[in-house]
């Protein structure tokens, strides 16, 4: 897909975010105490080789609250900038969201590129989508994330100082590029709602079929795809980096008790996911809320898999897809030697969670049945009758397998006795009034 052409012109001019692969790269995270500003450093090291980075050096420090000029303190600031001219590194990483204006202002100190968290989430987005929708998605949220940086790219102008006489050349060209952004976020936003409307033909095709959907969800590199392939016998790209996939694939799967189920792969959840990118990836992510199961997928051998837990359940909460039915997964047991294959039940008798390994395919017979028992709950059995003309949805309720029984009258209409959710039974017995 073509890049507009003022991206373009960022990029041959050395003014764009963009980090290359194999850039020379410092981090800087900050320990706050509590509250939404905490993050993970380990999980900044995944995300900096993720985006193909080499990390040369790494700045920790310890603060209550955030400076607002160079968001740390002005001692660590000058700190970063001689880590930054020891090690010739092109890029610092924060681990954190950066206001523009302290963007800006790092990059004037340090004399170098200054990227916060957002940003490079951005760019390993845009390096791993490979649908047009994909790239569609990444770009929006990319235009959102720069429009809020354009004054960083003109700093070879005149400013507008005010005053008759005084008014330079760039702050015409801003206004250019502002008016550019918008536009191209307009047609990309036209390109998805055309999509969105196609995906939703989609899903009104499988309900119109009765075919129910499972959706994968779960943290970044949990091993949703590995577990996808496995049971789907799919190719989705897989490997243990952050966001090694972020195209939506569906896929036809067999369930014994229940018929044909479509699985779908989403996009990994990562902590404090950029509202943009929540917002971009709204119409692959309409899966999960649309979905009859979801299976939350979490990596056992995961210190923080607890803490992980509740941010996929945030995300879910905000995609209003919280009330769906889940069944938590923990992978990966093959990693955990005091971890075996079994399912952990509630005190009720109901599935609480299951341990399985997608790579070693262990527990995925049984979490088959397993998914097959939670789609079952709630069924019920209903009596239509179908008219001969009617066969072709006589034959898909064979194929799904819900007819219990059926007798022909004379006249060689279908009495039929099926089994399956009560509200897929009641839209059958709405369209057969």
């Amino acid at each position: 897909m073509r890049e507009p052409e003022f991206l373009t012109k960022l990029e041959d001019s050395g003014l764009s975010d963009r980090p290359p692969g194999g850039d020379s790269v410092v981090l800087v995270h900050v320990d706050f105490p509590f509250g939404q500003m905490q993050e993970d450093l380990g999980e900044l090291h995944e995300l900096a080789r993720s985006a193909g980075a080499k990390i040369a050096a790494v700045v920790t420090a310890k603060k209550q609250t955030p400076e607002a000029k160079y968001f740390v303190g002005s001692g660590k600031a000058e700190e970063i900038r001689d880590v930054v001219a020891s090690c010739h590194a092109k890029l610092v990483i924060f681990n954190h969201v950066l206001s523009p204006a302290q963007e800006r202002n790092l990059g004037n100190l340090l004399q170098c590129r200054v990227l916060d968290r957002v940003g490079l989430i951005l760019d390993i987005f845009a390096q791993r989508a490979r649908s047009f929708e994909g790239q569609l998605q990444v770009e929006l949220a990319q235009l959102k994330y720069l429009s809020t940086r354009l004054v960083r790219g003109w700093t070879h102008l005149e400013r507008q100082r005010g005053g008759i006489g005084l008014r330079g050349p760039g702050e015409t060209q801003l206004e250019v590029d502002r008016r550019l952004i918008r536009d191209r976020m307009k047609v990309i936003g036209q390109r998805l709602t055309k999509i969105r409307k196609q995906r939703e033909q989609s899903r009104r095709a499988r309900r119109k079929a009765i075919i129910p959907t499972v959706a994968l969800v779960g943290y970044t590199n949990a091993g949703k795809s590995t577990l996808f392939n496995r049971l789907t016998g799919a190719t989705v790209y897989t490997a243990n980096q952050l966001f090694a996939t972020l195209d939506p694939t569906l896929r036809r799967i067999a369930c014994p008790q229940i018929g044909p189920v479509i699985l779908a792969d989403t996009v990994g959840f990562i902590r404090h996911l950029p509202p943009s990118l929540i917002e971009a990836f709204q119409a692959t992510l309409e899966e999960v809320r649309e979905a009859d199961l979801i299976l939350h997928v979490v990596d056992a051998h995961d210190e923080n898999k607890l803490f992980n837990i509740e941010q996929v359940n945030a995300v879910l909460k905000h995609l209003q897809a919280d009330l769906v039915p889940q069944l938590v997964v923990y992978n990966k047991i093959d990693l955990c030697p005091e971890l075996s294959a079994h399912t952990d039940l509630n005190a009720d008798g109901a599935v609480k969670r299951i341990f399985i390994s997608a790579t070693q395919a262990l527990g995925l017979d049984e979490l088959i049945k397993v998914i097959g028992d939670a789609l079952n709950c709630g069924m019920v059995e209903r009596s239509i009758v179908l008219t001969p003309k009617e066969g072709a949805l006589r034959a898909k309720l064979y194929q799904r397998g819900v007819v219990v029984a059926e007798q022909i009258d004379e006249q060689g209409n279908s009495h039929l006795t099926v089994r399956m959710p009560l509200h897929e039974a009641e839209k059958l017995q709405e369209g057969n009034e």
